[in-house]
């Protein structure tokens, strides 16, 4: 039987092939700074995207597992990627997810949260 931790290493994976097949690529995975942890970090052309992946049985409970606490964790976390990361200044940034859905539903929300200042 598969634990939780089991199944989120898995809907990370799957998170990064399905980013891969739309052409992004991959820079991090599982981002660990003292904020806490950023799924993935990828890139596609001129555009950073830190993404949160969420496995859920519905969409809904997906899109209302990404609290204001945990937005705020992964924009702090962005923040100091960012900072350690000179090279991507000039790279527009923004905060996605994706809800996987078993058994094969995937949904990738661009944008799902927004942060004023970068």
């Amino acid at each position: 039987m598969k634990t939780s931790y089991d199944k989120g290493i898995f809907a990370e994976r799957l998170a990064s092939i399905y980013l891969v097949l739309k052409g992004y690529r991959i820079l991090q995975s599982r981002y660990k700074t003292g904020y806490g942890e950023i799924d993935l970090i990828a890139r596609k052309g001129k555009t950073i995207i830190f993404v949160e992946v969420k496995q859920r049985q519905n969409e809904r409970e997906g899109a209302e597992a990404i609290t204001g606490k945990s937005q705020s964790r992964i924009s702090n976390a962005a923040k100091q990627f960012i900072s350690r990361n000179s090279r991507y200044a000039d790279y527009d940034f923004r905060f996605d997810a994706l809800l996987f859905i078993p058994p094969f539903f995937i949904r990738h929300l661009d944008n799902a949260w927004s942060v004023s200042s970068y």
